[in-house]
């Protein structure tokens, strides 16, 4: 009789995937959902798209993969979702760097605004203001006050173009009313560690990737651009409560598909993705990342897109960056 049920179980399961896909507007349920990752395997940007493919698999009843094509500054990877079939089965999962190709890039294969489809906002992360640790400053008002004093002198790290770290650098330097000498880096790793030997003086990056060397001592936390104190480093303070009352910044995740999806798909790829995050969220899985779950509409999200490329932008000029 037990085995009898188990029987019946398994098959009410099997039918149960068909079902759901139907009903979210998908008339091929066995048919493979592809998520594309344009960058490495292992990162927190592929973390975060493995646990949402997981859950969007439960959520639509269909086969969910994460696939990574890096290269290119990301754009690989965008690239073959830009020129996918526009039928909600191949998806983009990038981080805020994915709208600025335009910006820093001199000749980028697509406009990012223009060529995809928003579909959700899936989280964000505060990023971390961390120093060297022989420097005296302890505080925020003394990094400004040394900075200020000695601008020639002290130097910022940009893990990136036209990535939240070197936007958020350049809006900590306009509303603080200081100046840096910017070095480019490829990637937060080299920067973090050239922070940590002193070869340079700060780096506002990604909070989950400064942590560890922040709680054993390697570079001196200062800051944090979040409205509230992270859970995972409480004994940090807000950027805003330490003297900047209006500086906010955040990295955040999105899904996009490619232009010409149809609407009622981007639609229903929302409202599955979102039933997702919430419930990554609810179950713990996003904290061990730092990321805070959103949950918006696509038409939400395509606001809060235009919103962020207008400014990065007038920041990206203002300082003189030139696309490479």
């Amino acid at each position: 009789m037990r085995n009898s049920r188990r029987q019946m179980l398994g098959a009410l399961a099997g039918l149960a995937s068909p079902i759901l896909a139907r009903a979210a507007g998908f008339p091929e349920p066995d048919r493979l959902l592809r998520i594309v990752v344009p960058f490495a395997a292992g990162g927190g940007v592929d973390s975060a798209a493995r646990l949402l493919g997981h859950q969007l698999g439960k959520q639509l009843g269909l086969p969910v993969i994460v696939e990574n094509r890096a290269g290119a500054s990301g754009t690989l990877g965008g690239k073959y979702v830009q020129t996918s079939a526009a039928d909600g089965y191949t998806l983009l999962f990038s981080a805020a760097t994915h709208i600025y190709a335009r910006q820093v890039l001199k000749n980028p294969p697509y406009d990012p605004l223009n060529d995809f489809a928003p579909i959700a906002r899936v989280g964000e992360a505060p990023l971390m203001l961390v120093i060297a640790p022989d420097l005296e400053a302890r505080k925020l008002s003394d990094v400004l006050a040394a900075a200020r004093a000695k601008p020639e002198a002290w130097t910022a790290g940009i893990p990136a173009a036209g990535a939240p770290s070197h936007l958020a650098t350049l809006l900590l330097a306009r509303m603080a009313q200081v100046s840096f000498s910017y070095v480019a880096y490829k990637g937060t790793q080299p920067a973090l560690v050239d922070v940590a030997g002193g070869h340079i003086n700060l780096l506002l990056d990604s909070m989950i990737s400064l942590l560890p060397l922040a709680k054993s001592g390697k570079v001196r936390p200062i800051a944090v651009t979040s409205t509230k104190r992270s859970a995972l480093a409480p004994e940090v303070p807000t950027l805003a409560e330490s003297g900047l009352a209006r500086y906010t910044y955040a990295s955040w995740y999105g899904v996009w598909a490619p232009r010409g999806t149809p609407a009622d798909r981007v639609a229903a790829l929302n409202k599955a993705i979102n039933a997702a995050v919430t419930e990554i969220g609810r179950a713990g899985g996003f904290s061990a990342l730092g990321v805070e779950p959103v949950a918006e509409t696509s038409e939400q999200f395509q606001r809060f897109i235009v919103a962020e490329v207008a400014q990065g932008t007038e920041l990206l000029k203002a300082s003189g960056f030139k696309p490479e």
